[in-house]
């Protein structure tokens, strides 16, 4: 499941969660709106990481996390520190980058 955060409380939740996805976006950004459902798609088929979705715009503490320059990013965090990052609008390199965090 893909969850939106409403609050700029992003560190508190990779603190909470061993494993956690974040896409980066704001509503202005195209390649943001694509990315979206694909990222709720993949959300679906992994077990035990924690996928969100952060406004970069409106929560710039969260954006802070993963030194966000470009939209869409995609972070990747585990045991509470940031493992990668990608900039990308293809469903495949995400994949990768999820794959790199998940337990296969």
């Amino acid at each position: 499941m893909l969850q939106e955060l409403e609050q700029d409380n992003l560190q508190e939740i990779i603190a909470e969660n061993d494993k956690v996805i974040v896409q980066y976006g704001a509503t202005w950004c195209g390649n943001c709106r694509i990315m979206k459902p694909k990222m709720k798609r993949l959300a679906g088929s992994y077990e035990g990481i924690t996928f969100l979705y952060v406004d970069a715009e409106k929560l710039p503490e969260s954006r802070k996390l993963a030194q966000v320059t470009n939209l869409p990013t995609f972070a990747a965090f585990k045991g509470g520190e940031l493992v990668n990052q990608t900039q990308t609008n293809k469903e495949e390199k995400l994949k990768e980058l999820i794959d790199e965090i998940a337990d296969n």
